[in-house]
C-alpha cells in the first residue's frame, strides 16, 4: 500500500525526480522529488531544493504543482566497467552517519543507504580504485557489540584470503576506536591495509565529509600499511585526510569533521594527492592472521570525587577484569585501595588515565604506589577505551597471564616513548 506522501505525488500526476513547487504552512518550495528513503515517515515528502539540500515536506494540506517532467531514461542496473589500469579494493559497511539518510521530519541520522549506493554516489572514486561493496551491518555504532568486532575481523581475513586486496570498512564515528583497536588486537599481522572510516555529516548533505573521507581511505588501502587504520579529515576544510593509528585515536570532538586525534602522536600519515608519511609504522605481511573474540565481562570504573566501597563493589560484581579510569597519573581515592586490593587477588585491574595526553606512572604519588603493592597493572599511555578492549581480548585468549600482557605492546598500542618506569 502506498504511504500518504507516495499517494500525494501520484494524485497530482509527478513521479520521483519531478521538479515541482510545493506549498504547504504558508510557504513555498520548490525542487527535485527524490525516492523515498525507509526512515522517512510516511507523510513526508523529500525535495532537492536548487542549493543542494534536502528538504522534508508534510503533504498534510499541502498544494503540488508539476514545474518540469523528469527525462525519461531507460531502467536499467548501473554496473562499473572495471579499470584495468587501477587496483582494486572493497568497501565492507556496516552502518553509520557514513551511510545514512535524514529523517526530514525529526530530524535524525538514520542508517538507510547501502554499501554499493553509497560507492556508486563517490564519483571521485572512480579515479582512484576499482571498488566493489558489500554490507556486513547497518548499524549505529553505539549499537555495536564485541560480537560485532569479532564478525568484522572474520570477514576482514575472508576477504584477505579471497581477494588479496585492501578493505575500507564504513563505520560510525562514535565508537570507531573501539573498534579500530579490537581489529588491531584480532588482526595483529594483515596481508593489505584495513582502514576504518565515517563521517560526522551524512553522505546527502553538501556539507559532507563522506566524500573526500571515503577518497582517502581508498587510497590508504591501496599502500603497504600492515596497522589498522582511522581515516579522517585533518582539518575542517575539504583538503586533507589524516590516516591515524587505530589503537591509538580518540574522537575527541562531537560533530567537527576533523574530530578524531592520536594520544602522545601525531597521524601516521596524510592523504593529498599522494600519501605524506609523517612516522614509521609496520608493513603488510604475506599473510593475515585472525585471533577473534572477546569476552565481554570485563568492567571500566571512572574514577571521581564521592566513588565509595560499595559503589566499586556493585560496578566490579561479576566481571573478569576492570579498567580504572583514573584521575592525573593514574589515581583513585584512598578509600578504596584495600578494596582494589581485594578484587586484584580474584581478578586483573589495570590502571589507566583519564587525561586526553601524558602516561600513567604510579611510582610518583603515595597512593600510586599503594596501587602497585596491591597488584594493579599500568597501561602507561593506552587509551582507557583501547586498555578496555585489550583486556577482552586478552582476557578470551591469554586469561592466564592478563596481567603480564597488558604491559606488552601488541599492536602499537603503547607508545615506548612515553612507557615510565
Amino acid at each position: 500500500m502506498p504511504t500518504s506522501a507516495e499517494k500525494f505525488i501520484s494524485d497530482n500526476g509527478a513521479k520521483v525526480h519531478d521538479r515541482v513547487r510545493i506549498e504547504a504552512k504558508g510557504l513555498i518550495y520548490e525542487g527535485l522529488i527524490l525516492p523515498k528513503n525507509n526512515f522517512s515517515k510516511d507523510d513526508i515528502i523529500v525535495i532537492k531544493l536548487d542549493n543542494g539540500y534536502n528538504l522534508g515536506v508534510s503533504v498534510e494540506n499541502a498544494k503540488l504543482t508539476i514545474l518540469a517532467k523528469a527525462e525519461k531514461k531507460e531502467a536499467s542496473i548501473e554496473s562499473k566497467e572495471k579499470n584495468k589500469d587501477l587496483p582494486s579494493i572493497s568497501i565492507l559497511g556496516t552502518g553509520g552517519t557514513i551511510a545514512s539518510f535524514v529523517d526530514y521530519k525529526t530530524g535524525a541520522v538514520s542508517p538507510a543507504i547501502t554499501a554499493e549506493q553509497l560507492v556508486n554516489s563517490v564519483k571521485a572514486l572512480d579515479q582512484v580504485a576499482n571498488v566493489s561493496a558489500e554490507p556486513l551491518f547497518s548499524l549505529a555504532s553505539e549499537d555495536m557489540k564485541p560480537t560485532h568486532w569479532e564478525e568484522m575481523a572474520t570477514k576482514v581475513k575472508e576477504m584477505h584470503d579471497k581477494n588479496n586486496h585492501g578493505i575500507i570498512i564504513g563505520h560510525g564515528t562514535d565508537t570507531m576506536s573501539y573498534s579500530a583497536a579490537a581489529l588491531s588486537f584480532q588482526l595483529t599481522e594483515i596481508s593489505n591495509p584495513v582502514i576504518l572510516t565515517g563521517a560526522q555529516r551524512s553522505p546527502d548533505r553538501p556539507s559532507s565529509d563522506a566524500h573526500l573521507n571515503l577518497v582517502g581511505a581508498a587510497k590508504a588501502a591501496m599502500s603497504d600499511l600492515g596497522e589498522i587504520g582511522i581515516a579522517m579529515h585533518e582539518t575542517t576544510n575539504d583538503t586533507n585526510v589524516a590516516i591515524w593509528r587505530g589503537n591509538r585515536t580518540r574522537k575527541s570532538h562531537s560533530s567537527k569533521r576533523d574530530a578524531f586525534n592520536s594520544t602522545n602522536e601525531g597521524p601516521i600519515a596524510i592523504v593529498k594527492e599522494k600519501i605524506e608519511w609523517k612516522t614509521k609504522y609496520k608493513s603488510t605481511t604475506e599473510n593475515t592472521t585472525l585471533n577473534a573474540g572477546f569476552d565481554s565481562k570485563i568492567g571500566m570504573v571512572w574514577a571521581h570525587p564521592g566513588l565509595n566501597i560499595e559503589d566499586w563493589e556493585n560496578m566490579t560484581s561479576g566481571k573478569n577484569g576492570i579498567i580504572i579510569a583514573g584521575t592525573g597519573l593514574g589515581h583513585i581515592n584512598s578509600e578504596l585501595l584495600d578494596c582494589i586490593g581485594k578484587t586484584t587477588k580474584n581478578i586483573p585491574v589495570a590502571m589507566s588515565s583519564q587525561c586526553l595526553s601524558g602516561s600513567t606512572n604510579l611510582n610518583v604519588y603515595r597512593n600510586g604506589r599503594e596501587l602497585l603493592k596491591r597488584g594493579v597493572v599500568e597501561t602507561y599511555d593506552m587509551l582507557p577505551e583501547t586498555a578496555l578492549v585489550k583486556m577482552m581480548w586478552l582476557s578470551k585468549h591469554y586469561s592466564e597471564d592478563i596481567k603480564n600482557k597488558m604491559n606488552e605492546n601488541i599492536a602499537g598500542e603503547i607508545s615506548n616513548s612515553r612507557k615510565l618506569s
